[in-house]
């Protein structure tokens, strides 16, 4: 016996089958880039121009946000640590935080906001416009010409920013943690050095061009689905940031599992 009203059944199955629809095409997608890529059939000018955009544009607010990260993580441990005589720690603690979870996730997160809604409202225009439809009447594969560049220059340009705010997030919880606790700087990067790793730094390039890699994606198939005119274009936008946010806080819970979880576990 059925338990759900009618009215909320349609709407679950409506929703589960658009969300499944979804999910093929971008699988679809991901494997037609992926033949071009593995076929080296690729707009190289192209991408090293979304590259570019991509990480010049989200450069100056991803460096605010991994400063702030930083500083703030660094204010609120320093003070405790002090009082338990453990003040030489809060270096280790702050580069392990921001290196292996907070970076990369703000990095990509801040370049979704950013780059990522461009990269959507442009093909949802174009898709609405006709010029996808222009590019396939001339044979040009849309998914080599528009999808496949701006992949790649996530791919790129996401780690590139990550690390990049690693290092200003670490700096800023050193002067945080000096102004606040008078912690030297070089027990600060002393501790730094005794609890980072370089596998740590590594995973974080990993994580960070795998969400590279999903948001790019997911803007891409939003935006070639897109169907009406100015409202939809909108809409499209929204919803691929949400599912960006939403795909990569799970992949990243996967892929801290897969790092770091099993070696814990065993």
């Amino acid at each position: 016996m059925n338990i759900i009203p009618k009215p909320i059944d349609r709407f679950l199955d409506r929703t589960l089958i658009a969300f499944l629809e979804d999910a093929g095409r971008l699988f679809i997608l991901l494997w037609e880039s992926a033949y071009f890529i593995f076929t080296g059939r690729i707009e190289w000018v192209k991408t090293l121009t979304q590259a570019a955009s991509i990480g010049f544009d989200s450069l100056p607010m991803t460096v605010l946000i991994c400063l702030i990260s930083g500083s703030v993580l660094a204010l609120q441990t320093a003070d405790k640590f002090a009082m338990t005589g453990a003040d030489d720690y809060v270096g280790g603690l702050v580069a392990l935080a921001v290196v292996r979870e907070m970076v990369p996730i703000f990095a990509c997160l801040t370049v979704g906001a950013r780059s990522g809604t461009a990269i959507a409202a442009e093909l949802a225009f174009m898709k609405v416009d006709e010029q996808v439809d222009a590019l396939q009447v001339m044979k040009v594969s849309p998914i080599r010409y528009l999808v496949v560049p701006r992949i790649l220059a996530s791919i790129i340009a996401l780690p590139m920013l990550t690390l990049v705010g690693e290092v200003i997030a670490v700096l800023g919880g050193m002067v945080v943690a000096q102004g606040v606790t008078k912690l030297h700087y070089y027990k600060y990067m002393e501790s730094v050095w005794l609890f980072l790793e370089r596998r740590d730094v590594l995973v974080s390039v990993y994580k960070a061009a795998i969400f590279g890699l999903i948001m790019s994606a997911i803007c891409c198939t939003v935006g070639l689905l897109t169907k009406g005119g100015a409202r939809d274009v909108g809409l499209a936008t929204t919803k691929a940031v949400v599912w960006t946010a939403v795909c990569i806080i799970i992949a990243d819970f996967i892929l801290s599992w897969i790092f770091f979880g099993a070696s814990y576990s065993e």
